[in-house]
C-alpha cells in the first residue's frame, strides 16, 4: 500500500469520510454560516498557498512532484517553505481538510486531518524518506535533523 494512492486522493477521501460523518451523526456547531465560510476560507487559503509554494520549490529545482515516484529524485530540495516544513504539500492538504471542518462545523471532523496525517506519515511519507535517504544518504539525514516533517 506504501506510495500506492495519489495524496490529493487521500486527502478527498478522508474530506469525504468527515462529511458523510457530519450528515449522520450529531455535533454540530452553532456558528453562523458566514463566520464558518470566512474561517474556512481563510485556512484553505493558507493551505493552498503552502502547497503551491512547496510544487514551485520542486519545479524551480527541476525535480519531480511526482509523490508516486520518490526514487525519481534528482534534487534535495531544502529552499523555499523547505526551510520550515519537509512536506508543504501534504501540510496544504492538512489545513484544507481542516478548513473542510470547520466549514462543516462538525467538530469530530477534525478526526479525518488526524487520520490523514498518520495515513501519510505511514504509507507515504515514510517510503518517500526511505528513498530520499537512499538516494541523498547523510545530506538528507542533516537535513531531516534540521527541519521537521510537518511543522
Amino acid at each position: 500500500m506504501d506510495n500506492r494512492i495519489p495524496p490529493p486522493l487521500v486527502a478527498v477521501l478522508f474530506g469525504l469520510l468527515a462529511w458523510l460523518c457530519a450528515l449522520n451523526l450529531p455535533g454540530t456547531l452553532a456558528l453562523a454560516i458566514e463566520w464558518r465560510i470566512g474561517l474556512a476560507l481563510v485556512v484553505l487559503l493558507a493551505g493552498i498557498t503552502t502547497c503551491l509554494a512547496g510544487v514551485i520549490s520542486f519545479r524551480r529545482a527541476r525535480t519531480t512532484v511526482n509523490p508516486l515516484r520518490p526514487e525519481s529524485a534528482s534534487v534535495l530540495v531544502r529552499s523555499g517553505v523547505y526551510r520550515y516544513t519537509r512536506n508543504p504539500m501534504y501540510l496544504g492538504f492538512a489545513a484544507a481538510l481542516v478548513a473542510w471542518s470547520i466549514f462543516l462545523a462538525w467538530p469530530p471532523a477534525l478526526l479525518s486531518v488526524l487520520g490523514f496525517v498518520i495515513y501519510m506519515n505511514r504509507f507515504q511519507i515514510g517510503p518517500e524518506e526511505r528513498a530520499l535517504a537512499s538516494i541523498f544518504a547523510s545530506e538528507f539525514t542533516h537535513y531531516c535533523s534540521q527541519v521537521r516533517r510537518w511543522l
